[in-house]
């Protein structure tokens, strides 16, 4: 019998992606939740069978049985929703920002907001699987990485966790995102004129998503430098992110920590030393692609990693954290 799964912010990029990728689960049947009024329903074919639909409510949730609610919703509307749903027995996947951060006092700095969901904060588990998977496989309630963070923290936790990575010098990470990562909500700064032929740094030195890698890191604000800018494309991210690497003496020797620390991981892939991955090789995949230079000369180190935002770093994500709070194979769905 498949798992019900519903939806909450279905129309917007990432919402859709779940979509797509819950009507190929073998496991899983999707069901859309209304949460507002929008007329804006994408034109389909005649003949086209549409997932079904409910009332975003507790008692739509307990009446419809569902296992699991995805929010791919704003911060605001997560904190509003997860608490009434998890009390009406479904799991909970959050999409949004509003559960990654650890305490209130994080959360109102980064976000500008004060949090109303204090305790639910500190039950959410973190759900980036390739480090916190034991964790996610207990809990009622997820907060899915955000897109930086997760190609990030997936390249730059391993080398600081081993200790090869000269803190003093700092690490810069150059991140560039797809336009989609924004989300479907129209901005002059999204717009295709603003957009096309242009390319644009935005939220310099105050990133939101910079709380996440320092908390998945364990590196402090001052060791850690981040941009994001904004490419003229649909999906996809890429971070070239430059170290200052110890003890080191080859592309293979940083390459050996990502092999010990991701082996047996079926997300995570590596290049060949001194080979780097581009954006066509993980476009519409769950797979983080990462690749490594090195000058022994000079001690300088260059990841670069890759992902699609709207799946590895928004709904493929959160469907691998779903088949791990439902005892489903982890790549179900995504493989």
């Amino acid at each position: 019998m498949s798992a019900l799964a519903g939806i909450v912010g279905f129309r917007g990029y990432s919402g859709q992606e779940l979509i797509s990728l819950l009507e190929r689960h073998p496991r899983v049947q999707p069901v859309l939740m209304e949460h507002r009024a929008d007329p804006e329903d994408r034109p389909r074919q005649r003949g086209f069978q549409a997932p079904q639909r409910i009332a975003a409510t507790p008692e739509a949730v307990h009446q419809a049985g569902l296992d699991v609610v995805f929010l791919a919703t704003p911060p605001e509307v997560s904190m509003e929703l997860a608490l009434p749903f998890l009390e009406a027995g479904a799991k909970v996947v959050d999409l949004s920002g509003a559960f990654r951060l650890r305490t209130v006092e994080n959360y109102k700095r980064w976000y500008k907001e004060a949090h109303t969901q204090p305790g639910l904060l500190k039950e959410a588990v973190y759900g980036l699987p390739e480090f916190n998977r034991e964790a996610i496989r207990g809990a009622r309630m997820i907060s899915n990485p955000g897109c930086y963070p997760t190609a990030a923290s997936l390249a730059v936790q391993p080398l600081v966790e081993a200790g090869v990575v000269d803190l003093a010098a700092g690490i810069v990470c150059d991140a560039k995102s797809g336009v989609s990562g924004a989300g479907r909500k129209p901005s002059l700064k999204t717009h295709f004129c603003e957009v096309t032929e242009n390319f644009s740094a935005y939220s310099i030195l105050d990133h939101r998503h910079v709380a996440e890698v320092l908390q998945n890191t364990g590196l402090e604000e001052s060791q850690f430098s981040f941009t994001a800018q904004l490419l003229p494309i649909h999906r996809g991210i890429l971070e070239t992110i430059y170290f200052r690497a110890s003890r080191m003496t080859s592309a293979e020797d940083l390459l050996a920590i990502y092999e010990g620390r991701y082996a047996g991981e079926p997300f995570v892939r590596l290049y060949d030393a001194g080979k780097v991955p581009d954006l066509s090789a993980v476009a519409h995949t769950n797979f983080c692609d990462i690749g490594v230079r090195f000058d022994s000369a000079t001690g300088r180190g260059v990841i670069v990693t890759v992902i699609d935002n709207l799946v590895k770093g928004a709904a493929g994500q959160a469907i691998q954290n779903m088949n791990l709070i439902l005892g489903f194979g982890e790549t179900e769905g995504l493989l």
